[in-house]
């Protein structure tokens, strides 16, 4: 969904299309069960409703973003073969248009693509199966010595490009929930987190994405895994139905939920115009 990101197949319906356009016509507004909301006080991406085409054989939806310089994207919903060309050109007038200094078209496939690329989508469903507590050094930030609690800072400064050092921020500041920690000699090695439960569009509770990380000089021994596991763990044991997740196509994650036998619900990929 343009703006909010990958939705359960039960949630895709028009009512969230639609909310999703009225939102757009307030500044800056977050719907309540955008994933976003808990990084930011306003929403940083909207749709260009005015902009929206919509033909039987494409339809293809702008959204732009005020971080930085700007970007316009526009949402591709089509294979016609001049779909793309199509996409680029509404991009780059847009962009021309709003000052935006960068312009990416996003397209999507089924997960019948046998040659999927870019970012799976891959639903955990809690209840087909359960999640048992897995046996290792993983816990509650919380529950460790404060001597370990006090590693998670280096960990994070370590972790920066994975977004650990904004997480740590939050977690600082106490607006966030908690994170598991893997730990190796007293120090943090590995985190996922924060482990939080929102209900979607129609009200179902889903386990929300996280930050999911281990240090380059401990990948390889299993601590992902048993992370991965943990949060599995928490997550059903706090009531949550499912939970979506985005793994670059061929990477350590993408590899471990396959492993683990999430379900792949498609593809997603992106191309700067």
């Amino acid at each position: 969904m343009p703006t909010i990101g990958p939705v359960h197949p039960s949630v895709l319906t028009e009512d969230l299309f639609t909310d999703t356009l009225i939102a757009a016509s307030t500044e800056r507004r977050f719907l309540p069960y955008d994933k976003h909301i808990r990084w930011s006080d306003s929403k940083d991406e909207t749709v260009l409703v005015q902009d929206i085409v919509h033909q039987p054989s494409e339809t293809l939806i702008p959204t732009l973003s005020r971080r930085g310089a700007g970007m316009v994207k526009v949402h591709l919903y089509g294979t016609e073969p001049g779909s793309a060309l199509a996409a680029t050109e509404l991009a780059q007038k847009l962009a021309a248009q709003r000052g935006a200094a960068k312009t990416r078209i996003v397209r999507f496939s089924g997960p019948e693509v046998a040659d999927g690329r870019g970012t799976r989508i891959q639903l955990q469903d809690f209840k087909t199966a359960a999640c048992p507590t897995p046996d290792g050094p993983v816990r509650l930030l919380r529950e460790w010595p404060a001597g370990v609690q006090d590693t998670f800072a280096g960990f994070a400064e370590q972790m920066t490009a994975d977004g650990f050092a904004f997480l740590c921020r939050l977690m600082q500041a106490g607006t966030v929930g908690p994170v598991l920690t893997a730990v190796v000699k007293g120090k943090v090695a590995g985190a996922i987190g924060p482990m939080e439960i929102r209900p979607d569009a129609i009200g179902t509770p889903q386990l929300m994405p996280q930050y999911f990380g281990v240090l380059s000089e401990h990948r390889g021994k299993g601590l992902g895994r048993l992370l991965w596991r943990a949060a599995m763990h928490w997550g059903q044991n706090h009531k949550a139905v499912y939970q979506l997740l985005q793994t670059e196509v061929g990477g350590a994650s993408d590899r471990l939920c396959q492993s683990e036998g999430l379900t792949s619900l498609g593809f997603t990929y992106w191309q700067a115009v």
